[in-house]
């Protein structure tokens, strides 16, 4: 597969990077490697091999979950700088 400056370009906007020009060939060298590690990695046989889903055979212990009420609504939002009834009012953290 070549990499052109249109697949870079791609890359850039669905990364939200910026590339400079004299940054798009090292770009496009570790590209072109990356996929023929990929490319590499086809070659090999593995019919019969299970798919590695974990790392270790460790498991975690884990509590079972107790429903109880720690705290009432009211007390949450007793010391909240700005509120709205029932919620928490922040500013707008997402914009488009």
């Amino acid at each position: 597969m070549e990499i052109t400056n249109a697949i870079i370009d791609q890359l850039a906007v669905l990364s939200k990077l910026q590339f400079k020009e004299n940054e798009r060939e090292s770009i496009r060298e570790d590209l072109s490697k990356i996929i023929a590690f990929v490319d590499k990695i086809e070659e090999l046989d593995t019919e019969g091999v299970e798919p590695l889903v974990h790392i270790n055979k460790e498991i975690n212990v884990l509590r079972d979950d107790e429903v109880k009420e720690t705290i009432t609504q009211a007390q949450a939002l007793k010391n909240a700088p700005s509120k709205d009834s029932d919620y928490f009012k922040i500013s707008t953290v997402l914009r488009k």
